[in-house]
């Protein structure tokens, strides 16, 4: 199937969190499913731009890479991409960052077996995309999950007035994160779809196959509309 003429913009990877010049939060995104999505967007014919965060993984061919470190970086480079027929948002995006990040190594303090650190929200990029007008087409979130990965997943669909979002388990050997494989379900209002376990690249392609489906059926549907050509009921 094709994406040709389609402008894709697809977000992949952790956000690191600077705490000082030494130390961050971060994830074990290792990037390969969301850098697996873009590559298969571009070979399908998509003008896609992919915003990196932090990873040691080759640019795709066919394809705008703009690399950011933090979530704020990734916030504005994602919008800055925009507008855009569909957006994937495949990236670990920290939740929270340090209110302020110390300009010098933070050292420890003689006595004191503590350490508070105070944590600001991050910027939501997915429910910001899904708001933003000109919107997106096709909005697609990722849940990643430890447990209650239905709940949690239909949550995320539900609050942030996205489209499908891909759900899966992280936590478990050789799947999700820092592995080669993966095993996804797809959750949107009217059902879901299991894409079952398979290699990242794979199910990239099964996922673009999902997105491509929907987008014809949606401009099929559009058409009707325009035409008035609907059955009486």
């Amino acid at each position: 199937m094709s994406l040709r003429g389609m402008r894709m913009v697809v977000s992949a990877g952790p956000t690191f969190e600077d705490i000082d010049p030494v130390r961050f939060l971060g994830n074990r995104s290792s990037g390969k499913m969301g850098f697996a999505i873009a590559a298969a967007a571009a070979r399908r014919g998509a003008d896609v731009v992919l915003v990196a965060g932090p990873v040691s993984l080759a640019t795709p061919d066919g394809l705008q890479r703009i690399d950011v470190r933090t979530a704020v970086q990734m916030h504005a480079a994602v919008l800055a991409a925009l507008p855009a027929d569909v957006y994937v948002g495949a990236a670990a995006v920290a939740d929270y960052t340090p209110r302020e990040p110390s300009p010098r190594k933070i050292k420890k303090t003689p006595g004191s077996a503590s350490w508070q650190l105070e944590l600001v929200r991050t910027p939501d990029i997915l429910a910001d995309v899904a708001a933003r007008r000109p919107r997106p087409r096709l909005v697609v979130g990722f849940a990643a999950e430890t447990h209650d990965l239905e709940h949690y997943a239909l949550g995320k669909l539900r609050d942030k007035q996205v489209d499908l979002i891909v759900a899966n388990p992280v936590g478990t050997p050789g799947s999700g994160f820092e592995a080669e494989d993966n095993t996804l379900t797809v959750f949107m209002a009217d059902g879901r779809h299991a894409l079952g376990t398979a290699s990242k690249a794979q199910l990239a392609e099964a996922l673009l196959d999902l997105i491509d489906t929907r987008l014809a059926r949606e401009a099929s549907a559009n058409a009707i509309d325009a035409t008035g050509d609907r059955t009486p009921t």
